[in-house]
Order: structure tokens, then sequence, then C-alpha cells
């Protein structure tokens, strides 16, 4: 598989972004992102893992594997099959299976995001598959479909491409979560939309 390794931290990024996402102390900060021109067939699942050292993540990450550090600890965040292990690392989660997009090349991201309670994002949409694990708080997902919510150590997929969603802390204390998304590269990563 051919890819393309982007920098995350691109200052210019978080603030082009912040519009369409941040609304009353909500934020989202990409954390590690790479582009790639094609995906293995059948399900796709992320895995989360952790590692003592970030050469032992790269070395297990694989074509389809995102590595970064967050609060102390090395995160692998790897697009896989159902099942699949992780060599050298501590199992954290498996999420999936992903709704699938066909696209001429894919952005694999994976963004740290929180507020206070009562935080939310703006109504917003993106042009592929969103996948929650929650660090700490409680979250929840407001879609046409109904409102699902996800507390510490739970994990959810999100509904497919381009549907209307307002992320929310509504815990009562800080929420701090991990949003993993395939998304169609040609296309903007987050949109405005409407949402009743």
């Amino acid at each position: 598989m051919k890819r393309k390794l982007f920098a995350a931290l691109i200052p210019g990024l978080l603030i082009l972004s912040a519009p369409a996402w941040a609304q009353q102390g909500f934020f989202v900060k990409p954390l590690v992102e790479q582009k790639v021109t094609e995906l293995p067939p059948g399900d796709l699942f992320w895995h989360l893992a952790t590692f003592a050292t970030k050469d032992q993540a790269q070395a297990a990450a694989g074509p389809l594997g995102l590595v970064a550090e967050y609060d102390g600890k090395v995160w692998l965040f790897r697009l896989g099959r159902a099942g699949e292990g992780t060599a050298g690392g501590t199992r954290v989660a498996e999420i999936g299976p992903i709704p699938r997009i066909t696209a001429q090349e894919y952005l694999l991201r994976v963004n740290e995001a929180g507020g206070p309670k009562g935080s939310a994002t703006a109504a917003h949409t993106h042009p592929g598959s969103e996948a929650f694990y929650v660090l700490k708080g409680e979250l929840s997902q407001k879609t046409p479909h109904g409102v699902a919510r996800l507390t510490a150590g739970q994990s959810m997929v999100g509904h497919g491409t381009d549907t209307p969603m307002v992320v929310s802390n509504s815990g009562s204390d800080d929420l701090r979560e991990f949003a993993l998304f395939v998304v169609d590269a040609s296309k903007p990563f987050s949109s405005p939309a409407q949402l009743q």
C-alpha cells in the first residue's frame, strides 16, 4: 500500500478546523494522521493498544497504524481485521466494524477531543466513518438515529458518511476521548450541518 505521512500537529489546521467543531468550550486536537490509497477488503476494525516505547509501537504499526504519545503513554491506533492482536502491546480496545467508504485516497486520523461539563461541538458531518473511545468522563453523540452515551473505557462506531451529529460532554466531569476516522481525503474533513 502506498502511504504518505503528514504532521498531525499543524497549528493552522487546528485554527482552520475550530469554527466547524468548537462550541461552548469543546475542543478537538488532531493527534496523528496519514493518507493511504487503498484499504484491505472485508470488515475493518480500529485496534487500540499502548506500548512501553515509541519504537516498539512503530515496529508493530504496519501500513495502517498510527502512533502517538498522549498523557504519558505511547498509543498505537491500527486499522485491521477483527481479532488481530498487536504484538508487544497492551490491548485497550477493538472497535468495529466501521462503515466502509470508497475513495481515491483515504485519510486516517485520530483526534483528541473533549471539554468541560455541558460543552458540545457544533452540528457537523464527516465524509466517512468515525469511531469513539472514551478516556475520561461521559460522551454523548446525537444524530438523526438518536443519542448514544459512553463512559470511560467504552467505545462505539459512529454512523456512516455525512451523518449530522453533535458530540457533547454529558457527564459531571471533564471529557477526554479519542475520535478515530477513515474519511475521503479529497473532501473537507468536517462540514457544518443541521440537526433537529
